[in-house]
């Protein structure tokens, strides 16, 4: 009887091992700004670390930003040649955001530009084909207060934004409007591209009240 009885509370603690939930698995991916350019504690204070604290333990928000990287394949540092953009698809998501489009504004790259939809869609794919089938939401980029880095606030605008959004259109993918909430606070951009805490958190907020609020 007694060997009966742990042998059936055995069981019983195996099962409730197997039925306990998973955290969902989150994939930030993007470059200098998911990273946390210019922040302290990026991996606190980027906006996928705020995310992760907002979320809590029911998530695993992860961070894979690379500084200086492209949508688009033909220019000086494309996002899908990296070693973030691989370990991203091995993390095998549940949730994908994409925020790319700021270097692909730097006029060098952006002569480029007719291979922008294809790359991205190119990049779209590559989630939509990981066995987890993952929702992705693609990133309106936030604005530029200046040139640093040749980076153009006027191609990230009348460019990379009309293209994101076609993207979104074609592949019926939500969009997550990072654009517009920033327009007209520079005070958040202490070197003109990238934001400060504040506008990490901003950024954190916004994607959590679009992607996670529902759910």
């Amino acid at each position: 009887m007694k060997k009966s009885t742990l042998f059936l509370l055995s069981v019983i603690a195996l099962t409730f091992a197997a039925c306990k939930s998973e955290p969902v698995r989150v994939a930030c991916v993007g470059d200098s700004i998911t990273y946390g350019h210019g922040i302290k504690d990026r991996l606190k204070d980027a906006y996928p670390g705020v995310l992760s604290s907002m979320l809590g333990e029911k998530y695993d928000v992860r961070n894979f930003g690379v500084s200086g990287t492209t949508t688009m394949m033909e220019t000086d540092m494309p996002y899908m040649n990296e070693q973030a953009y691989k370990d991203a698809l091995e993390f095998n998501p549940k949730i994908v955001t994409i925020k790319l489009g700021t270097n692909d504004s730097k006029p060098y790259n952006w002569k480029e530009q007719e291979h922008f939809k294809k790359d991205l869609k190119t990049l779209i794919e590559s989630f939509r084909a990981l066995p987890s089938k993952p929702k992705i939401w693609l990133c309106l980029p936030v604005p530029a207060y200046g040139h640093a880095w040749s980076i153009n606030d006027s191609i990230i605008y009348n460019g990379v934004i009309p293209y994101i959004k076609e993207v979104a259109q074609e592949e019926n993918l939500p969009v997550i409007d990072l654009n517009t909430p920033f327009q007209g606070k520079k005070q958040y951009f202490p070197d003109t591209i990238h934001p400060n805490e504040e506008g990490e958190r901003m950024i954190a907020e916004i994607i959590f009240g679009q992607v996670f609020k529902k759910n």
